[in-house]
């Protein structure tokens, strides 16, 4: 898919839907930051819901008015290539994808932590210790460390979700004390994101990439067991970098190549924004890099090239 063709897109960007007048029997639907979820009927196995991947675009916890052509389809298709490549470590909420920007999920009571898990002293992290702290979300960072240097192991850094403004870094210990979770099931999560974040990094590492962080979350099926749920190694969720000359960047302290939102944090970074105080425009250039960015991530990591879904999403999907 050329440029050309990202910017014949862009009118065509999916910024947000409504389905219930084409669907009987949907739900009201729930909006997040990028993600129009919709309760559908239950089947035999219980409670089920239809979530479509719009191309709306986050970044600082600030939803943007210009969509990213074909995000929303990157995301749900990468993430549904990677659910099945960890189900032997942790079972998932993903059904089906009858269209490229929608899965039908078993829904499950999430836990409104974000499980973040970091390898290497990038993004958040990288901001924080550069601003001369050493301890982020209870982990103590050692000294001397260089920009995207790898941490000694991966680490959990949690965050709560917030319902408006920015989410909160905290501890697990935090979690626990304030009733979020039980030790037991903090502790099983905790051991699950490290878990999937090596998984996360052995997948990555096998298409030329490195995995530098990433953030899980999790939810309870009917019958109690744990799912990951939302999504998984996306990149909205992850930040990669290209192994090849990945370590002599580090070496040299450069900034290693990227294939992750982080090239539009480094955009809004260099204009000033943090979240705070109105958003900057996205000006279309921007928009068709992001997205080339995102389809170039989703082909590295499947292999495969990647062939957007034209359909009516009403029209792909049977209630």
């Amino acid at each position: 898919m050329t440029d050309a063709d990202l910017a014949a897109a862009l009118p065509r960007a999916l910024a947000t839907t409504d389905l219930r007048g084409a669907l009987h029997g949907l739900g009201a639907p729930y909006r997040g930051k990028v993600r129009d979820v919709y309760p559908m009927p239950p089947d035999d196995g219980g409670e089920r819901l239809l979530i479509v991947t719009t191309d709306r675009i986050s970044a600082f916890d600030h939803v943007f008015d210009e969509p990213i052509p074909y995000k929303g389809q990157v995301l749900n298709r990468l993430a549904a290539h990677v659910f099945g490549q960890i189900a032997d470590i942790a079972p998932h909420h993903l059904l089906s994808v009858p269209h490229g920007a929608v899965a039908v999920t078993r829904a499950c009571a999430p836990v409104p932590v974000e499980f973040v898990v970091r390898g290497h002293l990038a993004g958040h992290a990288l901001r924080v210790y550069e601003s001369g702290g050493r301890d982020l979300c209870g982990v103590r960072l050692p000294g001397g460390l260089r920009p995207y240097e790898a941490l000694p192991a991966p680490v959990l850094t949690p965050a709560t979700k917030a319902a408006e403004g920015h989410d909160e870094d905290t501890t697990l210990a935090d979690v626990v004390a304030r009733g979020i979770l039980p030790q037991a099931d903090a502790d099983t999560l905790h051991d699950l994101s490290i878990a999937l974040f090596r998984r996360g990094q052995k997948i990555a590492a096998a298409r030329g990439l490195v995995l530098l962080d990433t953030k899980f979350e999790f939810g309870r099926d009917a019958d109690g067991a744990w799912r990951v749920i939302d999504e998984v190694l996306t990149p909205d969720s992850s930040r990669y970098a290209l192994s090849d000359g990945f370590d002599e960047a580090v070496g040299w302290g450069e900034t290693p190549r990227h294939l992750s939102k982080e090239f539009m944090r480094e955009w809004l970074l260099a204009l000033g924004y943090r979240g705070d105080g109105p958003a900057p425009a996205l000006p279309d250039a921007l928009r068709i890099s992001v997205a080339r960015r995102y389809l170039d991530l989703f082909e590295t990591l499947t292999g495969s090239p990647f062939v957007p879904d034209e359909r009516d999403i009403a029209d792909a999907i049977t209630v």
